[in-house]
């Protein structure tokens, strides 16, 4: 059955189907309009609705989650389609939604990174005991064992100093709150920051603009050590390495985390589905309502003033209050007139940095596990370093660069940036049989546009081929095991999941677009020119990745707003 499956028509599968409306019955009116039922979306639904606003969301696509979504893509195999691990989401969201009371279960990674090297039969295995961590970094570097927990607490002491702010929205003197609350929001930001050191605050700075590149090689010597550390820092940005900005971007992911330990990320048991399914059940019981194949085409506008939405059927729903989970780009020159926003303002979303991330997310159906030479599989169960991370081609920065350096010239990488994950390693429900496996990899570097050629069917095949090549270089029965795929290069995923210019973080995450710049200078409390309208999307404070924040955040604004 070695078909290839990458060109088949999407099954309509819909694992949390049950969360929305059996059919199209909307109420003239509600209190508040969600468009767009990704994770962000679904947290503002159960916030509102929990505080007893009559809410309603309304999803373009067939099935809710938006980028966090589970869907049959071959036949028996269940897919994380887009994002693929928990690791990010904000632990205030989880206890005050109560999650895990709404089904939510995961797999907290232990291992969680594993590198081959090319060439070798040498690899490299990182998890939660660091006595184990020090012994396999010591194989390649003795001083860089020695210095691998001073270089944890320096990023975790880091990651401290910021973490309070994620579910904050971003300090600024509101003119039209009173001066005592004005008082009240500085006063809470100093209690989130007081524990920090001016060490660990100057350490910030540093680690904030330089490149992850330069943090590392101030830390290590070995190649592999640093090639596998500084994956974290160019994860879904257009940069390499040895770019400004990249320092963030690594700090970003090394403050998630899914138990105790700092930076251990899991695999949501029934696929990342489940995450935005738990938090649509949580919405459902306050009385949310939830509508699949609901496309907006318009946010209604009357004398300044958001007053609902026109839907692609031509049908208007009515609400006060409008909450829009799409990109800024998207909500601000797709769904609004340009009479309702003047040119200044205009002109600032035009100029927001929406490049696409270089990425393409390939989902795979395999007859059976991975083999790799450098860990030979032992029977036909998973092995510890199938539950990691796998990264390929990142045994150094150099080979990064030159990675980067392809991507640069508009081309996709000679050696390309892999990390694959096996999540059927440790969920058996996402899979056919016995020996099955699902592989999902996030690879880069890809243009959004390629100098000599387009991504058409026969370019994602190529592409596919290519990228499994790299793979069977350590694990040689990669290839023969695949069963079918799907290709999601940048413009694919732009057009399935809304993501404008195929951004995974609805605007490149660098510090001239964090905070108080995020999505706009002015325009970070969730706000926008338009009475009643808001932001709750990733593009919005604290940013990208499946958190729930810019959810929690948003609906925090709109009750205050509305009382």
């Amino acid at each position: 059955m070695k078909k290839l499956l990458n060109s088949i028509t999407f099954s309509k599968i819909v694992y949390i189907r049950k969360f929305t409306q059996n059919s199209k019955e909307f109420k003239k009116k509600y209190d508040v309009i969600i468009i767009g039922g990704g994770h962000n979306g679904l947290t503002a639904a159960a916030y509102l609705s929990k505080a007893g606003k009559k809410v309603c969301v309304l999803e373009r696509r067939h099935v809710l989650g938006g980028a966090a979504v589970t869907e049959e893509i071959v036949p028996g195999f269940k897919f994380s389609r887009a994002s693929y691990l928990l690791g990010l989401f904000r632990p205030l969201v989880m206890q005050e939604l109560n999650l895990k009371e709404h089904g939510l279960k995961y797999h907290a990674q232990d291992p969680f990174s594993f590198t081959p090297v090319r060439n070798s039969n040498k690899s490299l295995l990182l998890g939660g005991d660091m006595k184990e961590n020090l012994k396999e970094i010591a194989k390649f570097s003795k001083k860089d064992a020695e210095a691998f927990p001073k270089y944890e607490d320096y990023m975790m002491s880091i990651g401290k100093t910021i973490e309070g702010i994620f579910d904050q929205e971003p300090l600024n003197w509101d003119p039209n709150r009173s001066k005592m609350q004005n008082l009240k929001k500085f006063y809470e930001f100093y209690k989130s920051m007081k524990h920090v050191r001016i060490d660990d605050a100057k350490a910030l700075q540093e680690v904030m603009f330089t490149s992850v590149g330069k943090v590392l090689d101030k830390w290590f010597e070995n190649d592999v050590i640093k090639g596998t550390l500084s994956y974290d820092g160019v994860i879904g940005v257009p940069y390499g390495p040895y770019n400004d900005g990249t320092g963030y971007v690594l700090l970003h992911h090394v403050i998630g985390s899914v138990s105790e330990t700092p930076g251990v990320w899991g695999i949501v048991y029934g696929g990342m589905g489940s995450v935005s399914n738990a938090i649509a059940s949580a919405a459902k019981s306050f009385g949310a309502e939830l509508f699949t194949e609901s496309e907006v085409s318009e946010i209604l506008v009357e004398n300044g003033h958001s007053r609902g939405v026109k839907l692609s059927s031509g049908k208007e729903i009515l609400a006060d209050t409008v909450l829009s989970n799409a990109t800024p780009k998207i909500t601000f020159l797709d769904l609004l007139s340009p009479i309702h926003l003047n040119a200044d303002f205009l002109k600032q979303v035009n100029t927001t940095d929406f490049t696409s991330t270089p990425v393409t997310k390939i989902n795979v159906a395999l007859k059976e596990l991975p083999n790799f030479t450098c860990r030979p599989n032992i029977g036909n169960n998973p092995m510890p370093h199938h539950q990691a991370n796998i990264h390929i081609n990142c045994e150094s920065m150099e080979v990064i660069q030159q990675a980067y350096e392809d991507f640069k010239g508009g081309n996709f990488s000679k050696r390309t940036l892999i990390e694959l994950v096996l999540p059927s390693s440790v969920d058996r429900t996402i899979v056919p049989d016995e020996k099955s496996h699902v592989a999902l990899i996030f690879t880069q570097y890809t243009p959004y546009e390629l100098k000599n050629g387009k991504w058409d069917q026969e370019m994602k095949d190529t592409y596919a081929k290519h990228v499994f090549s790299e793979i069977d270089v350590h694990a040689p029965n990669f290839s023969k095991s695949v069963i079918g795929y799907e290709v999601l290069p940048p413009p694919e995923l732009e057009k399935v999941f809304n993501m404008s210019g195929g951004n995974i973080f609805h605007g490149v995450m660098s510090p001239h677009q964090l905070y108080w710049l995020r999505p706009l200078k002015g325009y970070s409390n969730y706000q926008t020119p338009i009475k009643g309208l808001y932001l709750c999307g990733c593009g919005t404070h604290p940013g990208g990745g499946v958190t729930g924040g810019p959810g929690r955040l948003s609906a925090l604004k709109v009750l205050e707003d509305t009382k």
